[in-house]
């Protein structure tokens, strides 16, 4: 890393923080919430904008499993869905980083930011905005993800090799 440009800080995930990005999935004290069944469980609601439909689209639920990065990490590759939203839920309840950037055209490498996901927090990608794939940080972990399927013909993954501009992330957990 000695050589390295720029070493992404590894910021809390909040949602006033995420905001520009998307959505914080997390069942807080700030979200909607209210008793339901009986008394028996209660529901955080709405707590994502899933923009799915554009164009014939749909939801779908899938479960991505993604092994864990070794820090620190150099980022390869960073994507975008330009025509649908994409969330993820850890489901085995352990932290990942988030890296994202600015909804654009085009990348702009300088407004990469990070964030720290903990246990119970999941994110939700507002449309067009750049990401990078699932970055696991202790073992290998299971993620429920929200996201579109459409027609073969539509277009709605941009991809962006960022390994030229050495942006590294040291995560000690």
């Amino acid at each position: 890393m000695k050589n390295c440009l720029k070493t992404l800080q590894v910021e809390p995930l909040r949602p006033e923080s995420f905001s520009a990005f998307g959505d914080v999935i997390e069942a807080s004290e700030t979200a909607r919430h209210f008793t339901i069944n009986g008394g028996f469980a209660e529901r955080f609601h709405d707590l994502a904008k899933l923009d799915v439909s554009h164009e014939g689209g749909r939801a779908i639920v899938s479960i991505f499993r993604a092994r864990p990065r070794t820090m620190p990490f150099q980022l390869q590759v960073m994507e975008r869905h330009p025509v649908g939203s994409q969330a993820f839920v850890s489901m085995t309840g352990m932290p990942f980083l988030v890296v994202v950037a600015p909804a654009a055209e085009a990348l702009e490498t300088n407004d990469i930011c990070c964030f720290l996901a903990e246990p119970g927090q999941g994110v939700n990608y507002a449309r067009g905005t750049w990401h990078h794939p699932l970055i696991a940080v202790t073992q290998a972990a299971d993620f429920l993800v929200i996201d579109r399927a459409g027609s073969i013909a539509d277009h709605n993954l941009d991809e962006v090799d960022v390994r030229a501009s050495s942006i590294w992330i040291s995560h000690k957990e």
